[in-house]
């Protein structure tokens, strides 16, 4: 299956940014920045002062993708789909809930950190935000290349469930283990759509690039940084 970059964005230790903007990707150990409503929407996001962290960066990162797609605002609801591949997912949210569950046997059990104790509200969150009314689901993404969003994504495009996909990777926080070798948390979203001639393409579950196999999404967003001539034009999207 082969597709075209429309846009990318990420949100990591050092920073947001988006493939057109000339930010520099790194994706390296330590904590993420603080995350603000405007550092992504120019109007007023009711509920993004109350989300939790991995929420927020996915969404952040959904939206810079978007936007450097040339694709942020809308008008008409969308069938595009929306894939994210995670490690751990809304893991501290669920943990944070739990302890607020234990005491009192229950009764002080925090609302605002329930609506947050799934991986897929996230997905659920960008959805509304961008009026998407495609297949929308996380892959879990265990101490690996965390390609399997884009994977996942290319099947729908193979198979016809859609032709646009914002798909990539989403962890607010990553344990260090024998396999990472160290923590390096963060997001990466990209928008493809289907094309013929385009310069990622799967065979047999490997991603490549302009022909190249790509080792893994740190490899994958430095590339198509890179290499922007390589991108569909966003003209007449």
């Amino acid at each position: 299956m082969n597709a075209c970059i429309l846009g990318i964005g990420w949100i990591t230790v050092d920073g947001l940014g988006t493939g057109r903007g000339g930010e520099a990707f790194r994706l390296t150990c330590g904590s993420l920045p603080s995350l603000k409503r405007t550092l992504f929407f120019d109007d007023p996001h009711p509920r993004f002062g109350r989300l939790d962290p991995y929420t927020k960066l996915g969404l952040g990162a959904v939206s810079l993708a978007l936007r450097d797609a040339g694709l942020d605002q809308w008008s008409e609801k969308r069938p595009f789909g929306l894939v994210a591949a995670t490690e751990t997912g809304c893991m501290g949210t669920d943990l944070a809930y739990f302890k607020t569950v234990v005491p009192d046997g229950g009764s002080m059990a925090s609302p605002n950190l329930f609506a947050y104790t799934l991986p897929g509200c996230m997905l659920g969150e960008a959805s509304i935000h961008y009026g998407l009314t495609g297949p929308a689901f996380v892959v879990s993404s265990a101490c690996g290349d965390r390609l399997d969003g884009v994977r996942s994504a290319l099947d729908l495009l193979r198979w016809g469930f859609c032709d646009t996909v914002v798909a990539g990777w989403c962890d607010p926080y990553v344990a260090a283990d024998a396999c990472a070798g160290e923590a390096t948390p963060g997001a990466v979203f990209l928008v493809l759509r289907s094309a013929p001639d385009g310069p990622v393409s799967a065979e047999n579950g490997q991603i490549r690039w302009g022909g190249e196999p790509v080792a893994d999404i740190s490899a994958f967003a430095e590339s198509a940084r890179m290499r922007p001539s390589n991108r569909c034009s966003v003209i007449g999207v």
